[in-house]
């Protein structure tokens, strides 16, 4: 997991290494359920959004090649973003 205070925040829009497709953000610190691997994102296609199973993506911030816009920030996510770290750190994750 990547350092929590360099976490991109829900909304932004990405363009993955190697993508032709533009991404947007709607979910941090996400876990791949068939094989247990940690993400630092889950993203659905821009600009069409979630068109059901199959079209969300896990990836890690590694694999963004360009951030086109940056998602909404505020005290409410700083405070989100402590307790998650403080979750990992319990959880030795």
């Amino acid at each position: 997991m990547l350092d929590f205070n360099e976490l991109l925040p829900i909304g932004t829009v990405v363009l993955l290494n190697d993508a032709v497709k533009k991404l947007m953000i709607y979910g941090v610190g996400q876990t791949d359920e068939t094989n247990g691997v940690d993400y630092d994102y889950i993203g659905v296609m821009y600009p069409e959004g979630n068109m059901g199973e199959g079209s969300q993506f896990l990836f890690n911030h590694s694999d963004i090649q360009e951030i086109f816009f940056r998602g909404y920030e505020n005290e409410e996510r700083a405070l989100f973003l402590e307790k998650l770290q403080k979750i990992y750190e319990e959880n030795n994750l």
